[in-house]
Order: C-alpha cells, then sequence, then structure tokens
C-alpha cells in the first residue's frame, strides 16, 4: 500500500500555488466576506471564509482533490482507501467519483449519519470501523494492504496540506490587510498548509490555531503540556488525539500560539452563525469564533479572518445546540411550582403566566415521586420567554400571585 510519508517532508509556497491549479474549475473559490454584525457585536473586523459552501460543504476537498490527482494510472485504477470521521471522507469520495477512481472510506462507528450517508452518495464504499478516528486508521490501513488500495491520509500528507493551504491565497487576495488568521486544528493539516502560504506572503501576520478542550493534542505537542484528550465534542471533525507529524512540523515552525475553547464556546459560535450569518457551520467549522467569541479583547480592533471549515451537523445535534443556547438566553425555561391538588389550580397558574406574556412550551405534573404533602402537587413547566429580564418579570408575576418557584434555565456551563 503507497501510504508512507518522510515525517522530514515539508511543503512551500510553490507547492500550494501549484495546488491552486490543480483545484481550478474544480473547487469553489468560496467568497471570504466581512461579517458586519459581528464585527459590530465583538468589537473586531471579522472576516468570513465560507468553505461550509463547497459543494461536499468542507474545505477538506481540497487537499483530496490535489492527492489524488498525483496518483500513477496503476494507481488509479487499483484505487484508493481513506479513512475519516466525515469530511475528508466525502471530498475523497466525491472527487474519486469524478475521476474514474474506487474508493473505500472506513469510519468510526460513531460518525454522525448525514456524513456516511453522503459519503455512499458520491459512490464510495463505506466501512464502519472502530471506535475512534485511531482505530479506524488501523483498520483502514491493514485493509488497504490487504487489497492493493493507495492509502490517502487526511492529514500527514505533503499533497493534502498544499491543497489545504489554498484557503490562505484565496482569503488573502480576498483580504490582503488581514492582521489575523484563526484556523481549526485536528490532524493539523489545513492550518499547516495556510499558515505556509500566509507566512511566506505577508511574514508578520498572526497565524492562531484553535482545538476543543476536550482534544488539546496539537497544544501539547507544540507547548509541551498533557492535557488529556477525551470525551464527546460538538467539534467531532478536529477531535484527534495525535496530530501528524509532517504538519506539526510546519505548525511549530509557522503558528504562533494554539488556543483552546469549551464546549459552552463552540454552540455558542454554532448557533450565533446560524442566526446572523444565517449559515450552518458544525462544531469543528465554529471554532475559530468560538475563540474569538471567548477572549474578544485579546482581538480588539484587528482585522481576523476565521475559516468556517465545513457545514457537515447532524440536524437532531443543531437542534439540541439551538435548544440549549435559547435557554442560556433565558428564553426557554424550565419551572417547577408547588400548587394544591385541587380542580382550577392549572388554569389559575396559566392564566398569570398568560398575563405575564409567556408562553408555555410543555407541562406535566407529578403527584407520587415528590415529598410534597398528600393534598400537593408538584406542576412541571417548559416556558418560552423574550429574554432573562422577561423571565423574571415573569417569575415575580408568579411568587406575587402565592406560588413557589425553582427555575432551571441554561445557566449552567454557561
Amino acid at each position: 500500500m503507497a501510504d508512507s510519508m518522510d515525517p522530514q517532508a515539508t511543503v512551500t509556497l510553490a507547492d500550494i500555488e501549484r495546488a491552486a491549479e490543480i483545484l481550478k474549475g474544480a473547487v469553489v473559490n468560496t467568497p471570504c466576506d466581512r461579517s458586519y454584525t459581528l464585527s459590530r457585536d465583538l468589537g473586531v473586523d471579522l472576516w468570513l471564509k465560507f468553505e461550509n459552501l463547497q459543494f461536499t460543504a468542507s474545505y477538506k476537498e481540497r487537499g483530496a482533490l490535489v492527492r489524488l490527482s498525483a496518483l500513477s494510472e496503476d494507481e488509479r485504477s487499483r484505487g484508493v482507501i481513506a479513512m475519516s470521521a466525515g469530511n475528508h471522507a466525502q471530498g475523497v469520495s466525491y472527487h474519486a467519483g469524478r475521476l474514474g477512481i474506487p474508493a473505500t472510506i472506513v469510519m468510526p462507528e460513531g460518525t454522525p449519519a448525514v456524513k456516511a450517508e453522503n459519503t455512499k452518495r458520491w459512490g464510495a464504499h463505506v466501512i464502519l470501523e472502530g471506535k475512534t478516528l485511531e482505530d479506524a486508521a488501523i483498520f483502514a490501513r491493514a485493509y488497504g494492504a490487504e487489497h492493493g488500495l493507495t492509502f490517502v491520509h487526511p492529514y500527514n500528507d505533503p499533497l493534502i496540506i498544499s491543497g489545504q493551504g489554498t484557503v490562505a491565497l484565496e482569503m488573502l487576495n480576498a483580504a490582503p490587510d488581514l492582521e489575523v488568521l484563526i484556523v481549526p486544528v485536528g490532524g493539523g493539516g489545513l492550518i499547516a498548509g495556510m499558515a505556509t502560504a500566509a507566512k511566506a506572503i505577508k511574514p508578520d501576520i498572526e497565524v492562531i490555531g484553535v482545538e476543543a478542550a476536550l482534544y488539546p493534542s496539537m497544544y501539547n505537542k507544540i507547548k509541551g503540556t498533557h492535557l488529556p484528550t477525551r470525551g464527546d465534542t460538538l467539534a467531532e471533525g478536529i477531535a484527534v488525539a495525535e496530530p501528524g507529524p509532517i504538519p506539526a512540523a510546519l505548525v511549530s515552525k509557522y503558528v504562533d500560539d494554539i488556543v483552546l475553547v469549551s464546549e459552552t464556546d463552540l454552540e455558542r459560535a454554532t448557533f450565533a452563525l446560524l442566526m446572523i450569518e444565517k449559515t450552518v457551520v458544525e462544531g469543528a467549522g465554529s471554532a475559530g469564533l468560538a475563540a474569538v467569541m471567548a477572549d474578544r479583547q485579546r482581538w480588539k480592533g484587528r482585522k481576523v479572518g476565521i475559516v468556517l471549515t465545513g457545514g457537515n451537523i447532524d440536524p437532531r445535534l443543531l437542534a439540541s445546540v439551538l435548544t440549549r443556547e435559547i435557554a442560556r438566553e433565558g428564553r426557554l425555561s424550565r419551572l417547577t411550582i408547588d400548587i394544591p391538588d385541587r380542580p382550577g389550580e392549572l388554569s389559575r397558574v396559566s392564566g398569570v403566566l398568560g398575563q405575564a406574556g409567556a408562553n408555555i412550551v410543555e407541562v406535566y405534573h407529578q403527584r407520587v415521586f415528590t415529598d410534597l404533602p398528600a393534598r400537593g402537587t408538584e406542576l412541571n413547566l417548559v416556558i418560552e420567554t423574550r429574554d432573562r429580564s422577561h423571565l423574571e418579570a415573569v417569575l415575580a408575576r408568579l411568587e406575587a400571585s402565592g406560588y413557589r418557584v425553582v427555575v432551571k434555565t441554561g445557566q449552567v456551563g454557561s
């Protein structure tokens, strides 16, 4: 299987410029636009690169196409194999299908259904194997060796890195005076390519990587720390336990800093992009904005470019993110109210809430599993209010009407 990579291999601006020629007409030169609303709200001159508008909704198809274009005729006829949590899989599958190259994709068992189905749609043979990306990689290498397939690594490959680096060429062409690039980091292919290009074109530009706090793998490697990598993150696309040695070397050389963002930061950024920019971005893709929102003083007044790396998010997960953020804003709350167990009491509570302008979303009683007296009932309500100040007014109205209320909003973890 042709998958060995020299750990000393590197990438230059010339490599990235050659990759850009290969990509012309085959991938979208996505918009790189200023967000006027986010710039005003955050005090940052913020520019967004909409890679979620690629055909497969991710920048990953850039590197995939550059790598596939370098295959020999024999390698093309035998086919390729890749392991991926989703976006690399779709990029390889789509462009392999375009070029008539058989493709097999190995995905971890927990891969979101939308990514697995989209990968199959482009004609690839999909195998779900392994609990983690690393487990899937072990299986993919063994399977590929057995069947004579060329392994297409998602990040530890100079050709892949060169393809991803074309994002920076396009951003600096659209906004040459950018002062900072903030880039999500998983295995490191995107930031390695972008930093290589950006520093060659504009040596004084600052390049910052962003990782989910649950998966600080590049952070550990660059800073010499030993923070744990574990857990379920919204940013599963960058949940990589060990970055590639080739991108890590480039990151060490060109990247100015790596920062970590919490799950709440990622949720808020995903929510903001949908509400303000009307664009769907997956957790990994929102990491750049999450970093700006979490530490806005650091970027205040500067011209910052971030990459919205992908938009492939499971609809149920997106719905959960939106609902949780609405709760954090005090617009959705769960109330527990002790009421007498007698006719008309529920109607009375509903009347108070209606007069206060609250909307009842859900209601249920609890008579058995409670420490209230036998003649009492625990009433549980989910209500919708305009904002937190409106919620406080509603609670005041209930308490003035003689009800003892316990409220649960999205404040925990915020």
